[in-house]
């Protein structure tokens, strides 16, 4: 077994993506394939007319209990379960725990009983820091030790799903490697961090100046990067790995930098974050606000020593390549 400083040997394995058409997924099955395994992908609708030729499509629908994956799990050593049901602000479902379990944790644990009797060896499964909680307190930061405080629908059933794993991995000898990432960012982003690209480009003034928080944030090749990696590594069965660049961010310094890499004037206004907080809670933006002054920092030395892993992408780059895939989609 090598040491936390060397690389695991590596041989060609067939590995299986499940969220294919995601922003994740996507970005993994691109990168298999520019490597010696063999990918399976997975998609919930329609196939892509131009994929590689080591990619082998699988059409499989909606993830629940009671999914087929028998034609996808064919001759597969490895599963990366990058498909969910995504946080979402303000879900307008009747029953939010009751939706994101039936997807997160049944059709999760459905997938990892048919992968176990096809004889998968290996099961990476892409949950999230929410699982910790939502906001860690000066000086501090979530460990992969830490006991679990998830506070939402989603977190809650990731963390189910999480437990269930272990569960069945422990019963059926199936190796889990359980993921968290915090907020991902990288060419294709959607959601927040593109409303962020957005504002910064259209130099809307923003209050946001005096923000001194700090927030691990991941690109998406680094965890692409770690994710590969964890299907080989023989120090990753059993583990919960934190996913991070290694570089916290302040909200501020993180629109300073779009600003920059942008080409574009500093907009910034500085505002007493407690009275952006108490503002936005009046209009009922409170968890916007908190996601954007509050902190949020993960120890990812851990994952760093244990696998020897060095994120291939700096906090700068993965924001240059974010920025340059956006300026190309204006331009369609």
């Amino acid at each position: 077994m090598p040491s936390s400083e060397e690389k695991p040997s590596v041989v060609p394995v067939n590995i299986g993506v499940t969220g294919a058409s995601g922003f994740v997924g996507r970005a993994l099955v691109r990168q298999i394939a520019e490597t010696k395994n063999s990918c399976s992908a997975a998609y919930r609708g329609s196939i892509p007319s131009r994929l590689p030729p080591q990619v082998r499509p699988v059409t499989v629908g909606d993830l629940s209990r009671e999914t087929d994956w028998s034609s996808f799990l064919q001759g597969l050593d490895v599963v990366i379960h990058a498909a969910a049901r995504v946080h979402v602000l303000n879900d307008l479902s009747g029953d939010p725990l009751t939706e994101y379990r039936r997807v997160n944790v049944e059709g999760t644990l459905a997938l990892a009983r048919q992968a176990a009797a096809a004889g998968v060896k290996r099961f990476v499964f892409l949950s999230t820091i929410k699982v910790n909680g939502e906001e860690t307190a000066p000086g501090q930061a979530f460990r992969a030790s830490d006991s679990p405080q998830p506070s939402d629908p989603y977190a809650i059933s990731k963390l189910e799903a999480e437990t269930g794993l272990v569960e069945l991995g422990a019963r059926q000898g199936m190796e889990i490697v359980i993921i968290r990432p915090p907020l991902v960012y990288g060419p294709g982003v959607k959601a927040n961090f593109l409303s962020m690209m957005r504002w910064v480009d259209r130099g809307v003034p923003l209050p946001l100046g005096a923000v001194n928080n700090r927030r691990t944030l991941v690109a998406l090749p680094n965890l692409v990067d770690l994710v590969l990696l964890c299907t080989q590594h023989p120090d990753a069965a059993g583990k919960v790995i934190l996913a991070g660049d290694g570089e916290d961010l302040s909200t501020s310094d993180l629109l300073r930098r779009l600003y920059a890499i942008m080409g574009r004037s500093s907009r910034l206004i500085s505002v007493p974050p407690r009275l952006l907080s108490a503002l936005a809670g009046l209009l009922g933006k409170g968890e916007i606000a908190r996601r954007l002054c509050g902190s949020l920092r993960m120890d990812v030395e851990e994952t760093r020593r244990l696998l020897g892993w060095t994120p291939p992408v700096s906090v700068d780059e993965g924001l240059r390549q974010t920025v340059e895939y956006y300026r190309r989609e204006q331009r369609l």
